[in-house]
This record gives C-alpha cells, sequence and structure tokens, in this order.
C-alpha cells in the first residue's frame, strides 16, 4: 500500500465513523516530517478518542502500526504519527485554534470529493 494509499484509507475510516470537515493535505514539498496531514474534527471528547482509535486499531489490522501518539487523554486533540502521515483529531475549539490548515497552507490540500465517495 503506498503512502497515498494510506492516508487514502485513514480518511476512509475516518468518514466511517462520522468525522467531519476530513483533510488531506500533501506536505512533502515543504516539510521531511512527513509526505501527508490528515486533519479531521470530532463532535466531542468522546468521538475525538473514538476516531483515533478506530483509525488505530484499522490502520493495525491492515499491517501498519502507529509509530507514536500525543494527547490520548485529552479532551481536545489527538495526533497519531505514521511516520509518512500525521494524523490530527480534534474537537472543534482545538480545530479552530491551532489551525493547521493555515500552518500547512503551503502543501497541497487534495479534493476530498474524489477520495471519499
Amino acid at each position: 500500500m503506498t503512502v497515498f494509499e494510506q492516508a487514502k484509507k485513514i480518511a476512509e475510516i475516518l468518514d466511517s465513523k462520522l468525522a467531519q470537515d476530513i483533510k488531506i493535505i500533501e506536505i512533502s514539498d515543504v516539510t521531511i516530517l512527513a509526505d501527508y496531514m490528515v486533519i479531521a474534527t470530532g463532535r466531542s471528547s468522546t468521538q475525538v478518542k473514538a476516531l483515533a482509535d478506530e483509525v488505530e486499531f484499522k490502520m493495525d489490522e491492515a499491517g501498519i502500526s502507529v509509530s507514536h501518539i500525543e494527547g490520548h487523554r485529552s479532551n481536545s486533540w489527538v495526533l497519531l504519527d505514521y511516520v509518512d502521515i500525521i494524523v490530527n483529531v480534534f474537537n472543534e475549539e482545538a480545530r479552530e485554534f491551532y489551525n493547521l490548515e493555515r500552518l500547512w497552507q503551503d502543501g497541497k490540500e487534495l479534493d476530498m470529493s474524489a477520495i471519499l465517495k
């Protein structure tokens, strides 16, 4: 599975659990940190945790283990580091506050309508 296919799979997992405002930003041309940033919003702290747990579980099932997790006990933001893909699951307030889309505006935001059907 290519890195893009992994990012797409993560977006599909998030979508299946009703995450809101899912975005994939290709950042390989602007940083060495990762190739893709996946960002999603959960409606509550419970959903934020459930979304992160589901991504971790389904990716592990696919043979892709998370390298590092931050904020797992947080009520507002969980980061899953898959080395080439960084997944950020926020509640609405934290997403607005950190505004990663602005921070990574030099990256290429992918058309989600072609990814999530």
